[in-house]
C-alpha cells in the first residue's frame, strides 16, 4: 500500500515540475534572443561611431575652409547700411539634412525658426544695435534644405513653405551644391530684401548651437551708402547679391554638416554605452534564471529519488 501511494504521487510531482521547467526555459530563451539582438545593435552602433569619427576630420577641414566664404560676406555687408526692420521683407533658409540617428541636430534649427517667427525673447534673429528680437512677417517664405526639418516645419508653418531641397549633404557639401540652391531660390520669383539662413553653429566636437546668418538682397545693396559712393555697372549689385547668397549657403552647409557628423558620433557613442549596460543587465538576469532552472532540476531529481 505504501508503494502504491508513493507511485501515485510521483507522476503529479513530476508533471508540475516539468511545467515549471518549461516556463523557465521559455523565459530563458526570450532573454537569450533579446541578448543576442542587443549585441547585434551594439555592433552596429560601434561601427557607425567609427565611421562618424573618421568623417569628422574631413568635415572639420571643409568647415574651416568654408567659413572663409562667410567671413568675406561679413566684410562686404559691414560697409552697407541696414534697412529698418519694419520695411524689410525676409526669406528664410533652414539648413538641415536627410539623415537621422544624430540626436536633436534637426530639431534645433526647427525650434530656432519657430522662435524667430513667434518673436519670442529667445529668437536667434536680433537687431544689431539694440539686441532685441526682430519682428518677422508671419507670411515670410521658407526654403528648407533637408527632409528632416521639412517634416517638422510642415506641421506648424506649412503655409510658409515655398521649396525644399534634398540629397544635399550626403557627402561633404560643395560650392556647386550651394550655387544650385541659390540659383533655384533666385529663379523662384520670391521677392525679398534679405535672406536669413538658420543653421547649426559648430562650437566644439561635443556641442553645437543654432545660429542665423543674414544676407542682404540686391535692393539693399543698391541703397547702401557704401556702394553709392562708387560708379558701378547695373548688373554689379545683382551679381554680387547672387554670389554672396551662394557663399553664405555654402558656409552654412559645411558647418551644419560638421555639426551633424559630430552629433551622430556622440549619439552612437551613447547608444553603444546604453547597449553595453543593457547587455550586462540581461546577462546577469540570464545567469540567475539559468542557476534557478538548474536548482529546480536538482530539487526535482532529489524529490523524485526520495519519493521512489
Amino acid at each position: 500500500m505504501l508503494v502504491r501511494r508513493t507511485l501515485s504521487r510521483a507522476p503529479a510531482a513530476f508533471s508540475g515540475a516539468g511545467a515549471g521547467n518549461a516556463r523557465n526555459m521559455a523565459t530563458l530563451r526570450e532573454i537569450e534572443l533579446r541578448l543576442k539582438s542587443v549585441k547585434n545593435i551594439e555592433k552596429i552602433t560601434k561601427t557607425m561611431k567609427m565611421i562618424a569619427s573618421s568623417q569628422l576630420t574631413k568635415a572639420q577641414r571643409a568647415m574651416n575652409a568654408g567659413k572663409e566664404y562667410g567671413v568675406a560676406n561679413s566684410e562686404v555687408f559691414a560697409h552697407s547700411s541696414t534697412t529698418s526692420a519694419a520695411n524689410t521683407s525676409r526669406l528664410f533658409i533652414v539648413v538641415s539634412s536627410d539623415k537621422g540617428l544624430c540626436g536633436g541636430i534637426h530639431s534645433s534649427v526647427t525650434k530656432a525658426t519657430r522662435r524667430a517667427f513667434s518673436g519670442s525673447e529667445e529668437s536667434p534673429l536680433l537687431e544689431a544695435e539694440t539686441k532685441k528680437p526682430v519682428e518677422v512677417d508671419g507670411d515670410s517664405p521658407i526654403f528648407i534644405v533637408g527632409d528632416k526639418s521639412k517634416s517638422q516645419l510642415s506641421r506648424v508653418l506649412a503655409n510658409n513653405l515655398r521649396m525644399t531641397f534634398n540629397q544635399i549633404g550626403r557627402d561633404i557639401p560643395t560650392f556647386a551644391d550651394a550655387a544650385g540652391v541659390a540659383d533655384l531660390i533666385i529663379k523662384s520669383g520670391v521677392t525679398y530684401d534679405s535672406v536669413v539662413i538658420v543653421y547649426n553653429k559648430f562650437v566644439s566636437a561635443v556641442s553645437y548651437e543654432p545660429a542665423v546668418m543674414e544676407v542682404r538682397g540686391e535692393s539693399a545693396l543698391k541703397e547702401s551708402d557704401g556702394f553709392k559712393a562708387y560708379e558701378m555697372e547695373d548688373d554689379f549689385t545683382k551679381d554680387l547679391a547672387e554670389f554672396s547668397l551662394a557663399n553664405a549657403i555654402y558656409a552654412a552647409l559645411v558647418e551644419g554638416h560638421a555639426c551633424e557628423v559630430s552629433a551622430r558620433r556622440n549619439a552612437m557613442d551613447n547608444a553603444s554605452k546604453n547597449a553595453g549596460d543593457m547587455i550586462t543587465a540581461l546577462q546577469m538576469k540570464y545567469n540567475r534564471g539559468r542557476q534557478a532552472s538548474i536548482t529546480n532540476e536538482l530539487v526535482d531529481i532529489i524529490t523524485g529519488a526520495s519519493a521512489l
